[in-house]
């Protein structure tokens, strides 16, 4: 069963986002604009397979176990780890990747409680509004430098204010969702 799920296009855009993510860390190592470029268009091009895979799934009626597993820890593992390394070079307050992170493995603690009781917590507007905000901000964050008089870590700052704004929101809808889970 897990051999077929493996073998369909969505779950191989899933994995290359896994595949991709030490290459955008690879390029962070480096100082200049070619790496942030690089970092940039590397996290560009594995953040539009989030949205193609799921596309594809849907469309093509392969969702499947493995998919559902693997894409949430694809995405996790993309953002996380690009956050995360951005850290050292100055260009995110670590706190604001600390909140991001509880949150990120608060609500995926409560969605596994809540499968183990035969519930899903699906993915709301609010998260998802979460994470396009959380990407176009690392785009710009990745970016960082000035090209053609356009400041990409001064806006990609706005971005990740508006994302951790998002990430807050969410949190607290999965969490009083959870409860409500809970009391009925």
């Amino acid at each position: 069963m897990i051999k077929e799920d493996l073998r369909s296009t969505a779950n191989y855009l899933t994995m290359s986002r896994i595949v991709m993510t030490p290459l955008i860390i690879f390029c962070l190592f480096f100082d200049g604009k070619l790496a942030a470029f690089l970092a940039s268009l590397i996290f560009s091009i594995a953040s539009i397979t989030d949205w193609f895979d799921g596309y594809l799934a849907r469309k093509n009626n392969t969702v499947s176990s493995f998919g559902m597993f693997l894409d949430p820890l694809a995405d996790k593992m993309l953002v996380m780890g690009t956050m995360v390394m951005l850290i050292p070079l100055g260009r995110i307050p670590a706190w604001v990747v600390v909140v991001i992170l509880a949150r990120e493995f608060a609500i995926t603690g409560l969605r596994g409680m809540a499968s183990n009781e035969g519930v899903v917590i699906a993915a709301s507007k609010l998260g998802k509004y979460k994470t396009g905000f959380q990407i176009a901000a690392l785009i710009g964050l990745t970016l960082h430098y000035e090209y053609y008089g356009f400041d990409f870590h001064f806006w990609g700052m706005g971005l990740l204010w508006i994302a951790l704004f998002y990430t807050l929101w969410s949190g607290y809808e999965y969490m009083k969702q959870f409860k409500d889970m809970l009391l009925a």
